[in-house]
């Protein structure tokens, strides 16, 4: 890897704490381009897809997509990437990560562990098994301690025209991006939500809803099938509605064993 030509992305949902990492890695390695800094996991994917970083800083927890998810979806769409996690994780996560040789940075990150990351990177220049790694993070990911915190949500209240809503969450098929709000689509209808997409992912249980696009967020239990065409998109069938949803490219690595 040229030091010259090294591109990174950047993933982490807090800003303050995003702009220091980019803030060290500029001292760290002046020569490191950052062409992309996201603030969520989904972001974080389509970057990886699009500019294919040499090296790319995940944080774990991301609203929607964790680090993990994009990190194994990265595999196959950027699978020259070389990953590093930063995570605020105990000693017990951080045993697994070290036994599997990934490179991780513990927040809050010393500048000199971040030069040690950096170093380990140069020497490897881009040599790494993207196949070894997408195992390794399917064990971590049942290995890391779950996220404290609030339950996910179970009922949420939407309108409908003049009606108001209440709308158990296990009942909708998926959410919608329109505008600052998000429409609720069920079997029986659509609704209104006066809540942002991105808010709802911090609030969705993230083993059942799954972001399939920037702007689509689905329930897999809604799922009839995928079909993936021959660009690498994706169509997904639904049970109780006749629509179908459209999957971009890199969310398609996601439902690689379905």
């Amino acid at each position: 890897m040229s030091e010259i030509t090294t591109t990174c992305v950047v993933a982490e949902d807090e800003a303050l704490l995003r702009q220091a990492l980019v803030d060290q890695l500029g001292s760290a390695w002046p020569q490191l381009r950052i062409v992309a800094e996201c603030e969520d996991g989904a972001s974080a994917l389509e970057a990886l897809a699009e500019l294919k970083p040499d090296v790319a800083f995940l944080d774990i927890r991301m609203p929607g997509l964790s680090g993990l998810e994009v990190a194994a979806a990265a595999a196959q769409v950027s699978p020259r990437t070389q990953i590093v996690f930063v995570t605020a994780y105990d000693q017990y996560a951080i045993d697994a990560f070290e036994r599997g040789a990934i490179d991780y940075l513990l927040k809050p990150i010393a500048p000199e562990r971040l030069a040690a990351t950096v170093q380990r990177l140069q020497a490897r220049s881009g040599d790494h098994d993207a196949d070894a790694l997408a195992a390794l993070l399917d064990r971590l990911g049942k290995s890391l301690p779950r996220t404290e915190g609030r339950e996910p949500l179970t009922w949420l209240t939407a309108s409908a025209g003049r009606e108001t809503r209440l709308i158990l969450v296990d009942d909708v098929a998926y959410f919608r991006a329109d505008n600052k709000y998000t429409t609720v689509v069920t079997a029986e209808g659509e609704a209104l939500l006066r809540t942002p997409i991105r808010e709802l992912l911090t609030v969705l249980d993230a083993n059942t809803f799954k972001q399939i696009h920037r702007s689509t967020i689905v329930n897999l239990k809604a799922i009839a099938g995928i079909v993936r065409d021959d660009s690498g998109r994706g169509t997904v069938r639904l049970k109780s509605r006749p629509e179908t949803l459209p999957v971009s490219a890199p969310f398609m690595a996601l439902f690689r064993h379905m």
